[in-house]
């Protein structure tokens, strides 16, 4: 066998010579090879005798793809640059205006210029997209909206990202610089993303559905002037008439702003007999001059309930109860009926004690009135602990009769809770964050909520711990 040592001869003519041998010409090409393609051609004469072998067909794969980074395949995937990433607890309240139950979890959080992404808790999250049918959960920034919370959870630290299209999400860490830092990042993020039309747009039929009758009316005059794209659709009719159905639109329109404007207010049905003053949601002084006394009723109530069955609950006053359920509660007390919490149906305890919670939550002006917040964050930070007691003292002394009272009741309960301790798993410290936001709050957020829940929780703890002394008579 004759074989040729030229790497290019496979151009060239073949010989008519190698006919009578019967012999052929090969061009072996492996392009599956990013070694091998400098000496990919080579020229062969076989025999006939020989049998030509199929090439080997050799998959190798991309050696570089080992050395991206985690930030790079992100990247790649995206086409947007990590600004962030770490963990964080998450709980989505929300989907679609949706509300649904709160359920902690860790997750993985990627921000991006426009974006962010929950993975699951993994040493390297972002790969695990690369998985078939793993998706992970993707929120738009564009036109969100994000504050500090402190009623929509009893853990501190909490803030709250809103989208155009209804889905909410709580974000909460225990340390303190962490959670700032994320929440300037995303706050960061929002602002500089432009307020463009198309985020708002195709969310018009969420943004009408939660904004009142009157705005409702407002908005269709407004987008009425304006062109709308084809198929958007209202929670009442259509936006997209044609031009021959503008006078049944305008009488349509006409009418409803006529009834509306008709509508009793709800003092005036008040007033009539028609809506009886709530428990819950009104102010405490109302709630205690309706039943003349000076602290309510549905509170001595479940005070009452939870130390007959509660005191040795694990994590009472932590632990969420069912909320349909609580709910539930919350109608029977506002229709007055004759409340019984030794019913079967509110058997849970964690119903109850949620029940109580809820009901100081949503005091229009809390337990705390807001003119005395500043005034017991400075006394908490006095170093003295004598003076700080003192001038705790002083403070809880100033306060409406109402709320003093209400206040002496609940904290000599909370202070039974806490000497429950080893069973219960409460401490003051415990019961200090779990009452803190919910009892103390400024009228106006602020940039320094994280500070504030701080003081609110030592406010708690201080005044469980040195009960006597701030609660008692003089001559103590």
């Amino acid at each position: 066998m004759e074989r040729s040592t030229t790497s290019d001869t496979a151009s060239e003519k073949p010989n008519p010579s190698h006919h009578n041998t019967g012999a052929v010409q090969m061009r072996i090409k492996n392009t599956n090879s990013h070694h091998d393609r400098l000496s990919q051609s080579k020229s062969m004469i076989l025999s006939e005798n020989v049998k030509v072998a199929e090439p080997v067909n050799r998959h190798r794969r991309n050696h570089s793809q080992h050395n991206l980074t985690l930030a790079d395949i992100i990247s790649t995937q995206d086409h947007t640059v990590v600004e962030k990433e770490g963990y964080l607890l998450k709980a989505k309240i929300a989907d679609g205006g949706k509300k649904l139950r709160k359920n902690w979890s860790t997750s993985w959080i990627v921000l991006t210029a426009r974006k962010m992404e929950f993975y699951k808790e993994s040493k390297q999250p972002a790969l695990a997209n690369l998985k078939p049918g793993y998706k992970p959960e993707c929120v738009d920034l564009c036109g969100a909206r994000i504050e500090w919370t402190s009623e929509k959870s009893s853990r501190k630290n909490v803030f709250q990202i809103t989208t155009v299209s209804g889905n909410e999400f709580l974000l909460q860490s225990d340390i303190d610089f962490l959670i700032l830092d994320w929440f300037h990042a995303i706050k960061n993020a929002i602002d500089r993303l432009p307020k463009e039309r198309s985020c708002t747009s195709r969310n018009l039929e969420f943004k009408l559905r939660r904004s009142s009758s009157i705005e409702l009316l407002n908005s269709l005059d407004t987008e009425s002037k304006e062109p709308k794209p084809e198929h958007r659709k209202s929670l009442i009719f259509r936006l997209n008439y044609s031009a021959s159905d503008t006078n049944d639109r305008n009488r349509v329109k006409s009418r409803l702003k006529k009834f509306i404007s008709r509508r009793p207010s709800l003092k005036t049905l008040q007033e009539k007999g028609l809506i009886k003053d709530q428990i819950f949601g009104s102010h405490l002084h109302l709630v205690c001059e309706h039943e003349k006394s000076t602290v309510p009723q549905f509170v001595r109530l479940c005070i009452k309930a939870v130390e007959k069955r509660g005191l040795d609950v694990d994590g009472i006053y932590r632990v969420s109860g069912n909320l349909a359920t609580i709910q539930k509660l919350r109608f029977v007390v506002n229709q007055e009926e004759k409340l019984n919490l030794d019913d079967s149906q509110w058997e849970d305890i964690h119903v109850v004690t949620g029940a109580l919670k809820m009901f100081f939550r949503e005091l229009p002006e809390p337990l705390f009135p807001y003119c005395f917040f500043e005034q017991f964050v400075e006394a908490i930070k006095i170093q003295d602990n004598v003076t700080r007691i003192k001038s705790i003292r002083i403070l809880v002394k100033k306060l409406p009769r109402p709320n003093y009272d209400t206040m002496k009741i609940l904290f000599e309960h909370l202070k039974k809770i806490a000497a429950k301790e080893s069973v219960n798993l409460m401490s003051t410290q415990s019961l200090g964050i779990v009452f803190g936001p919910t009892l103390l709050r400024p009228e106006k957020e602020t940039g320094n909520m994280a500070v504030h829940m701080l003081y609110q929780n030592q406010i708690v703890e201080l005044m469980l711990s040195e009960y006597s002394k701030i609660f008692g008579s003089e001559e103590d």
